[in-house]
């Protein structure tokens, strides 16, 4: 139970049965360690003034609560209720940390069976800049929902047959003049780089170019793999075949079950999906007039069937910029199939900067920027970091000056100095490892604000693993490493008489657990020194 639980379970006990509880950490300029507005609310509905409903839930809770939890509970302006911490409870909570270690902060609030289905690009050419961006994105918020308590599948469904592979194939064959070259084809240069180095493949199936194009595609997925896996040390659990769910005849058994419910009809020759009765702006072609050709709906079906059938309750896809128009439709045939909840993360563009001003990298015969530019560029860590940082719906500019810069103004070397700061401590001074602490002396302003922040990991992973909201993660990452700083700088540790220099050690040794949590969690090294 984290803190913010505490309190709540405290003030349940006072307010009416069913009531919803809002605690928030306030505004920085504010002292409060938590705050709620539940006053309002019960104000409303009782036709009374907000801070004498607030008053009276305050007494209430004074006389309910022990006595050494809180060290005072205030209403403030309009009925607003702040709430102060013991530090007896946050010496408990410190204790606590460093008692669990990597599980502090882990919870069972989820026992739900997640996919999270992220990147899957057709591996028809490099990952872009949004494929990194919904890569990292969905990495971490696995690694967040799994903190959580829900047992996660992270999967890459790799589009492996279909129209964009034949079309690949067919690129190939036209980079080698075999056939005439479209508008539609794949221009990069890595096309023509394929089909001089698999000369002789190409020649023996020039007549079947959409198995050329699956040929092909392999080496490019072994290609995005490295990328993914050793480079932005991204991890997934299962690579899903597109070309295994056709085999499987997936396609095929969820056109069954859409046609048995009366959501499938035929017209003009095509086969449709009712997808406006899930508020989509029309109905979606499953199978195709001019070829009777499935489209890609119709194999995702078959995915989400495939899904389905494994044990998966829910659902979530992240997918870039380009796709909004696929949401409704994707969503129609998750309800069709009864999940118990599914997501469909959207992220937004990217735009490089550096001096201030849009720039296009310089990159192998004038391709667009790929992730792996990005990575080899700046680097894993601020590349991941500079991503999260960002809400996946906002869009956001990289500064790529910044993320190469090694100095406190890059907000990931910021972090990782917190971490081997604290380190270095523990390090000088592990004779006191041993050493009895009274807490109690970690009493100044700077060594309360460090355990408060410490204290909020496992609200900040709850809050995330209901909202998605990983950005969350690097705010709070940067806020501790900012305390951690400060107290760095306002406090000794070594310098200090043995019994208040073992309480610091055992308050830096928390923030060391803290930050390797953190890091875990976002993928970040942690680096043993600068």
């Amino acid at each position: 139970m984290s803190v913010r639980d505490a309190i709540a379970s405290h003030l349940v006990k006072v307010v009416p049965k069913g009531t919803v509880i809002d605690l928030r950490v306030p505004d920085e300029n504010q002292t409060a360690h938590y705050a709620t507005s539940v006053a309002f609310k019960l104000a409303k509905g009782e036709g009374k003034n907000p801070r004498e409903v607030g008053e009276k839930i305050v007494l209430a809770l004074l006389e309910s609560a022990p006595a050494e939890f809180f060290d005072r509970v205030e209403v403030t302006g309009p009925g607003f209720i702040n709430f102060w911490l013991s530090q007896e409870t946050l010496n408990a909570e410190l204790e606590k940390i460093i008692k669990e270690g990597k599980k502090y902060g882990t919870s069972r609030i989820l026992k739900d069976k997640i996919q999270l289905e992220f990147i899957s690009a057709n591996p028809t050419g490099p990952l872009t800049l949004a494929n990194g961006r919904g890569g990292f994105l969905g990495d971490v918020l696995g690694n967040v929902l799994k903190a959580a308590g829900a047992d996660v599948e992270k999967e890459y469904y790799v589009n492996d047959t279909g129209n964009q592979v034949l079309t690949f194939g067919k690129s190939i064959l036209a980079a080698r003049g075999i056939i005439k070259d479209e508008q539609d084809f794949y221009k990069g240069g890595y096309v023509n780089d394929w089909a001089k180095k698999n000369s002789k493949i190409v020649a023996k199936l020039k007549d079947k170019p959409l198995e050329l194009g699956e040929r092909a595609a392999k080496d490019i997925l072994k290609k995005i793999k490295t990328d993914i896996e050793k480079k932005a040390k991204i991890k997934f659990d299962r690579y899903t075949s597109e070309k295994k769910i056709h085999q499987l005849k997936l396609p095929g058994k969820i056109l069954q079950i859409f046609e048995k419910g009366g959501w499938a009809y035929e017209q003009d020759g095509a086969v449709w999906l009712k997808t406006t009765a899930f508020g989509d702006d029309k109905d979606r072609v499953l199978i195709t007039s001019k070829d009777k050709f499935p489209t890609y709906l119709l194999a995702d079906a078959g995915h989400y069937l495939e899904t389905k059938k494994r044990g998966f309750d829910t659902k979530i896809n992240i997918l870039g910029p380009d796709h909004y128009g696929y949401v409704k439709r994707i969503q129609a045939v998750a309800r069709i199939l009864k999940f118990k909840k599914s997501e469909v993360l959207i992220t937004q563009a990217i735009r490089l900067m550096r001096d201030g001003q849009e720039f296009k990298m310089s990159k192998r015969k004038g391709e667009f920027v790929t992730f792996e530019d990005l990575v080899s560029e700046v680097g894993m860590d601020s590349a991941r970091f500079f991503f999260l940082m960002i809400a996946p719906e906002t869009h956001m500019d990289f500064d790529m000056n910044l993320a190469k810069e090694r100095s406190n103004k890059n907000p990931v070397f910021y972090l990782q100095y917190a971490y081997v700061r604290a380190n270095n401590i523990l390090k000088k001074a592990k004779a006191l490892a041993a050493q009895k602490a009274d807490l109690k002396l970690l009493n100044t302003e700077a060594d309360v604000k460090l355990i408060r922040t410490l204290a909020q990991l496992p609200e900040v992973i709850a809050d995330t693993a209901n909202d998605y909201q990983v950005h969350r993660l690097t705010r709070y990452a940067l806020g501790l490493a900012g305390d951690f700083h400060n107290f760095y700088e306002k406090e000794r540790v070594l310098d200090e008489p043995k019994d208040i220099a073992a309480a610091r050690y055992k308050l830096v040794k928390a923030t060391a657990i803290i930050l390797e949590d953190l890091f875990g969690i976002l993928g970040i090294t942690k680096l043993k020194k600068m």
